[in-house]
Protein backbone atom coordinates (compact mmCIF):
# COMPACT_ATOMS: atom_id res chain seq x y z
CA UNK A 1 0.00 0.00 0.00
CA UNK A 2 1.51 3.34 -0.99
CA UNK A 3 2.00 5.95 1.71
CA UNK A 4 -0.48 8.84 1.77
CA UNK A 5 1.76 11.21 -0.22
CA UNK A 6 2.40 8.65 -2.96
CA UNK A 7 -1.28 7.74 -3.09
CA UNK A 8 -2.21 11.39 -3.69
CA UNK A 9 0.33 11.58 -6.55
CA UNK A 10 -0.98 8.31 -8.01
CA UNK A 11 -4.59 9.50 -7.84
CA UNK A 12 -3.74 12.85 -9.43
CA UNK A 13 -1.66 11.14 -12.16
CA UNK A 14 -4.52 8.81 -13.08
CA UNK A 15 -7.15 11.55 -12.94
CA UNK A 16 -5.14 13.91 -15.20
CA UNK A 17 -3.71 11.66 -17.92
CA UNK A 18 -0.29 11.43 -16.31
CA UNK A 19 0.05 15.07 -15.28
CA UNK A 20 0.55 16.14 -11.67
CA UNK A 21 1.18 19.40 -9.86
CA UNK A 22 3.08 20.27 -6.72
CA UNK A 23 6.70 19.29 -6.43
CA UNK A 24 6.43 16.98 -9.48
CA UNK A 25 4.76 19.51 -11.79
CA UNK A 26 6.20 19.13 -15.26
CA UNK A 27 8.41 16.19 -14.24
CA UNK A 28 8.22 12.99 -16.27
CA UNK A 29 6.66 10.40 -13.96
CA UNK A 30 6.06 6.71 -14.33
CA UNK A 31 3.78 4.79 -12.01
CA UNK A 32 5.73 1.62 -11.36
CA UNK A 33 3.87 -1.41 -10.03
CA UNK A 34 6.04 -4.15 -8.55
CA UNK A 35 5.45 -7.41 -6.70
CA UNK A 36 6.54 -7.16 -3.06
CA UNK A 37 9.73 -9.13 -2.43
CA UNK A 38 8.45 -10.27 0.98
CA UNK A 39 4.69 -9.71 0.88
CA UNK A 40 4.00 -10.73 -2.71
CA UNK A 41 1.49 -7.85 -2.91
CA UNK A 42 1.36 -5.45 -5.85
CA UNK A 43 2.58 -1.97 -4.91
CA UNK A 44 2.52 1.15 -7.09
CA UNK A 45 5.08 3.93 -6.68
CA UNK A 46 5.47 7.19 -8.63
CA UNK A 47 9.04 7.53 -9.89
CA UNK A 48 10.72 10.19 -12.04
CA UNK A 49 12.29 8.91 -15.22
CA UNK A 50 14.52 9.99 -18.07
CA UNK A 51 14.03 8.47 -21.51
CA UNK A 52 16.92 6.67 -23.15
CA UNK A 53 15.81 5.44 -26.54
CA UNK A 54 12.89 3.13 -25.88
CA UNK A 55 13.84 2.68 -22.20
CA UNK A 56 12.50 4.48 -19.16
CA UNK A 57 15.43 5.00 -16.81
CA UNK A 58 14.66 5.34 -13.11
CA UNK A 59 16.96 6.06 -10.18
CA UNK A 60 16.76 4.25 -6.82
CA UNK A 61 17.75 7.40 -4.93
CA UNK A 62 15.22 7.13 -2.09
CA UNK A 63 15.78 10.84 -1.55
CA UNK A 64 19.42 10.22 -0.64
CA UNK A 65 18.60 7.82 2.22
CA UNK A 66 21.22 5.24 3.16
CA UNK A 67 19.02 2.36 1.95
CA UNK A 68 17.42 1.48 -1.35
CA UNK A 69 13.70 2.13 -1.89
CA UNK A 70 11.30 -0.82 -1.55
CA UNK A 71 10.53 -0.83 -5.27
CA UNK A 72 14.22 -1.52 -6.00
CA UNK A 73 14.26 -4.59 -3.70
CA UNK A 74 11.01 -5.72 -5.31
CA UNK A 75 12.50 -5.49 -8.81
CA UNK A 76 15.63 -7.34 -7.68
CA UNK A 77 13.42 -10.21 -6.49
CA UNK A 78 11.03 -10.08 -9.47
CA UNK A 79 12.35 -7.94 -12.34
CA UNK A 80 8.97 -7.72 -14.07
CA UNK A 81 6.29 -5.15 -13.37
CA UNK A 82 3.80 -2.73 -14.85
CA UNK A 83 4.40 0.87 -15.87
CA UNK A 84 1.98 3.72 -16.47
CA UNK A 85 3.19 6.66 -18.53
CA UNK A 86 0.58 9.25 -19.44
CA UNK A 87 -2.54 7.26 -20.31
CA UNK A 88 -0.66 4.14 -21.35
CA UNK A 89 -0.12 1.03 -19.20
CA UNK A 90 2.33 -1.70 -20.22
CA UNK A 91 4.47 -4.53 -18.86
CA UNK A 92 8.15 -3.88 -18.22
CA UNK A 93 11.29 -5.80 -17.43
CA UNK A 94 13.93 -4.19 -15.21
CA UNK A 95 17.56 -4.13 -16.28
CA UNK A 96 20.08 -3.05 -13.66
CA UNK A 97 22.59 -0.67 -15.22
CA UNK A 98 26.22 -0.64 -14.10
CA UNK A 99 29.56 1.04 -14.84
CA UNK A 100 29.97 3.86 -17.34
CA UNK A 101 26.42 3.45 -18.64
CA UNK A 102 25.08 3.88 -15.11
CA UNK A 103 27.14 7.05 -14.66
CA UNK A 104 26.01 8.46 -18.03
CA UNK A 105 22.34 7.84 -17.25
CA UNK A 106 22.62 9.20 -13.71
CA UNK A 107 24.18 12.37 -15.14
CA UNK A 108 21.27 12.68 -17.60
CA UNK A 109 18.84 12.51 -14.68
CA UNK A 110 20.83 15.17 -12.79
CA UNK A 111 20.68 17.41 -15.90
CA UNK A 112 16.90 16.98 -15.97
CA UNK A 113 16.34 17.15 -12.19
CA UNK A 114 19.32 18.67 -10.30
CA UNK A 115 18.04 17.38 -6.95
CA UNK A 116 19.45 13.98 -7.85
CA UNK A 117 22.97 15.39 -7.40
CA UNK A 118 22.02 16.25 -3.81
CA UNK A 119 20.69 12.73 -3.22
CA UNK A 120 24.02 11.28 -4.34
CA UNK A 121 25.92 13.65 -2.03
CA UNK A 122 23.75 12.72 0.98
CA UNK A 123 24.62 9.02 1.01
CA UNK A 124 27.65 6.77 0.86
CA UNK A 125 25.82 4.06 -1.10
CA UNK A 126 26.11 3.89 -4.86
CA UNK A 127 22.62 4.80 -6.02
CA UNK A 128 21.35 2.19 -8.48
CA UNK A 129 20.09 2.99 -11.96
CA UNK A 130 17.39 0.80 -13.49
CA UNK A 131 16.19 0.73 -17.09
CA UNK A 132 12.61 -0.35 -17.70
CA UNK A 133 12.10 -2.15 -20.99
CA UNK A 134 8.62 -2.48 -22.43
CA UNK A 135 7.73 -6.17 -22.85
CA UNK A 136 4.03 -6.07 -23.83
CA UNK A 137 1.05 -3.73 -24.17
Amino acid sequence: MPNEFNQQVIDEFRANEGQVGGMFEGAPLVLLTTKGAKSGRQTTTPVMYVEDGDRYVIIASNGGADHHPAWYHNLRATPEGMAEVGTETFEVEAVFVEGEERDRLYARMVAQAPGFAEYEAKTTRRIPVVALLRTAA
